[in-house]
């Protein structure tokens, strides 16, 4: 039987990944519900509009559906292109919600519950949830950002805290 040791990098290595996983932010994981076809391509997936689902990961009973736009052709198909910054964001409360004092306390830029990347390396769709203390409601920005120059496009949705039966 042989016993295998792992050398100093691999070590520095498996020790990078352990301590990304703990100190990384969570970010919500999107379910697809769904998608419609906008143009039809020759070679590789057509472009697209995609609509996920995802649900907050710090604040149970309120679940966002998002559509935006994914490009298709080769590129596409590949993961090397890079999707428009049109997005459309939806949020709901569907149980009892409790908001922590953490986020009662809140940041003003809002903390990112959600972050999809949208191109090879530099841009990704986010959505940020900001705590209005005086309506108590979520209010969740989807935009889309790049490490140069992101866009003005943005979509809103508020949820207004509401008892629950």
């Amino acid at each position: 039987m042989k016993i295998y040791c792992l050398t100093p990098f691999f070590k520095r290595i498996f020790a990078l990944a352990i301590l990304l996983t703990v100190v990384l932010p969570r970010f919500a994981q999107s379910e697809e519900i769904g998608s419609v076809d906008t143009k039809f391509k020759i070679l590789g997936a057509n472009h697209k509009i995609v609509i996920e689902a995802f649900d907050d990961p710090e604040i149970n009973n309120v679940t966002c559906y998002l559509s935006r736009a994914k490009t298709g052709g080769i590129k596409g198909s590949l993961g090397l292109a890079e999707d428009t910054a049109d997005a459309a964001i939806s949020c709901h409360q569907v149980g009892p919600i409790d908001v922590p004092e953490n986020i009662k306390a809140g940041k003003t830029e809002g903390e990112t519950v959600f972050k999809q990347r949208t191109s090879l390396i530099f841009k990704k769709l986010q959505v940020n949830r900001f705590y209005d203390q005086k309506r108590n409601a979520l209010v969740y920005l989807a935009y889309s950002d790049k490490v140069v120059e992101g866009s003005p496009k943005n979509a809103l949705s508020a949820v207004p805290i509401m008892p629950w039966h």
